[in-house]
């Protein structure tokens, strides 16, 4: 019989759970498995797979990755910066999103991707989750970023091209308003205008708003030329002189046609305001206008008609001289006259000749008609700077007797009553003998049949008389007395003397008219004589008949 020590072999007690271990050689117990992975040493196997799994999960921006390992609060960071990114971007503007922003974006998910494959290393993922899945889920859900990206360009872009219709239509929006108002004061608007066109063009060149900036154009330039449309040539000028210039400055490749456009429509309302102007009364002689178009426009058929319609302007000014108002007219070809040299002298060479013709005539007609109004002062004036100025003129002669005749009038207005001939009388003519016993020089101006004018130098040895009856009776008469005299033959009538002293007589002596028959068959004499009339001045006598009959009719 075996004997065995029960000390060292328990025995089993029911009800205390314990089990029965067999005994190893080397009598040792392995220890329990653990509850959860553990934190320190070897990473469990497979955390390659696991790794790149989380950082493509994480690279979505949706946090997965963290979730996947069961780092909530780090997903949250990804969710919130991710809803912080579609706040700012959306919707969608022309600036988009500022790049510090994206940088940034971009940046945390680069590190949360680390981050997330750092911690799948060396952590297992949940039963279900396997690691190629989720890598290719990953993979899958990277086209969310991608795809929202083409997206929110494609957007940004719309946003860019309905900013860009904005403009386009603000450039319209001036351009309608701009058109109801005259040039003047529409230009800034206009050019406000263009310069958005232009920018649409050339900065924008594939914009939908681009490609609709040659139609705008159009519109624009017949906008800019509303005035030539409706006829009004002078307030034309300027908006279409404004249209040519334009070539210079914006792209022809835009342009297009409309480059030259404004030139024929420029010439067109050049030459309609400029001859709009000719017969004017303003002070605007179309000179300026004209004057553009021939030098601009040289080879047109505008510029081919300036001459004539200039010259047949002077031929119907002419004309109206022989009309009521002569002197009106006169100045009306003094500004033609003025136009015409201010003209490319080669482009018109005929007129000048013509117009000074025409400004001749004027003259002198204005001149007949101020001495037939009465008013003698101007006829003077206007008759002896005609004749000043027009010496080799036909006319000039009898423009002086006018002008004397009108001298004459001023004092005594029956001197006016009608023209002096322009021609020589015929038949017998009487001698008139004027003497000046005045001490100072004498000017005698008659008109009558005839008309002149005499001088008299100054008699020395003549002294002035107390009274006109000792002037009546001594004047002229003094023995040994040399007296100046003048002789003329005048034809019988009716005449008017003015008796005018010059040197030597004080300013108290004045002029002496009057009038005078002269009949057939006799010789006349006068004696001009002065009388002292107060200690403070001299005057001329008033003679009831100042010519006297020397010889009876034979």
């Amino acid at each position: 019989m075996e004997s065995r020590d029960q000390s060292d072999t328990p025995e089993p007690r029911p009800g205390t759970g314990w089990e029965t271990v067999p005994e190893h050689s080397s009598g040792a117990v392995p220890p329990p498995p653990p509850t959860r992975p553990p934190t320190a040493g070897p990473p469990p196997p497979g955390g390659s797979p696991r790794a790149v799994a989380a950082g493509l999960l994480s690279l979505s921006g949706l946090g997965l990755g963290h979730v996947l390992v069961r780092h909530w609060g780090r997903a949250a960071v990804s969710w919130a910066a991710t809803a912080v990114l579609l706040l700012v971007a959306l919707p969608a503007d022309p600036d988009g999103v500022p790049a510090v922003l994206v940088a940034g974006y971009l940046l945390l998910l680069v590190l949360a991707g680390a981050d997330a494959a750092r911690i799948a290393r060396r952590t297992e993922f949940r039963r279900w989750s396997r690691p190629a899945l989720a890598a290719v889920l990953g993979l899958l859900l990277l086209g969310i970023p991608v795809a929202g990206t083409a997206a929110y360009g494609s957007a940004r872009d719309e946003a860019v091209e309905q900013e860009l219709l904005g403009r386009l239509e603000e450039g319209d929006d001036l351009v309608a308003k701009a058109a109801k108002s005259p040039f003047p004061l529409s230009a800034p608007d206009f050019r406000h205008a263009l310069s958005l066109y232009r920018e649409l063009a050339e900065d924008h060149a594939g914009s939908r708003a681009a490609a609709r900036v040659p139609g705008r154009l159009k519109d624009y330039y017949a906008a800019v030329a509303s005035p030539y449309r409706a006829k009004k040539h002078c307030e034309a000028v300027d908006p279409l002189t404004y249209l040519r210039t334009l070539r210079g400055t914006v792209d022809r490749k835009l342009l297009g046609d409309l480059a030259n456009w404004p030139d024929a429509p420029l010439a067109e309302s050049l030459y309609g305001c400029g001859v709009s102007r000719l017969d004017g009364a303003g002070t605007e002689s179309g000179a300026k206008e004209l004057g553009t178009l021939l030098r601009a426009f040289p080879g047109t058929t505008q510029a081919d008609r300036v001459g004539p319609a200039v010259s047949a302007t002077i031929d119907r000014q002419v004309a109206g001289l022989k009309g009521a108002e002569p002197c009106a007219v006169t100045d009306q070809l003094r500004r033609t006259s003025t136009l015409v040299g201010e003209l490319p002298a080669s482009s018109v060479p005929s007129l000048a000749p013509q117009a000074a013709a025409g400004v001749r005539d004027g003259v002198y007609a204005c001149g007949v008609d101020e001495f037939e109004d009465e008013h003698f002062a101007d006829a003077r004036q206007t008759l002896t700077d005609f004749a000043d100025t027009y010496r080799q003129d036909g006319r000039r002669r009898h423009a002086l007797d006018i002008a004397i005749a009108a001298e004459i009038a001023e004092v005594r207005p029956s001197a006016g009553k009608r023209l002096p001939g322009s021609g020589k009388p015929g038949g017998v003519r009487m001698e008139l003998v004027i003497s000046n016993g005045a001490p100072n020089d004498v000017e005698v101006l008659y008109t009558g049949p005839v008309t002149g004018t005499v001088k008299l130098k100054a008699c020395g040895s003549c002294a002035r008389f107390s009274s006109e009856a000792t002037g009546a009776a001594g004047a002229c008469r003094a023995s040994g007395t040399s007296y100046p005299k003048a002789r003329l033959r005048l034809p019988a009538g009716e005449y008017h003397f003015l008796y005018k002293h010059g040197t030597g007589a004080s300013s108290a002596v004045d002029s002496y008219a009057a009038g005078s028959s002269v009949k057939p068959g006799y010789s006349y004499t006068s004696c001009t004589y002065v009388i002292e009339r107060d200690p403070y001045g001299l005057d001329l006598p008033t003679l009831p008949e100042l010519l006297e009959p020397t010889s009876a009719p034979r």
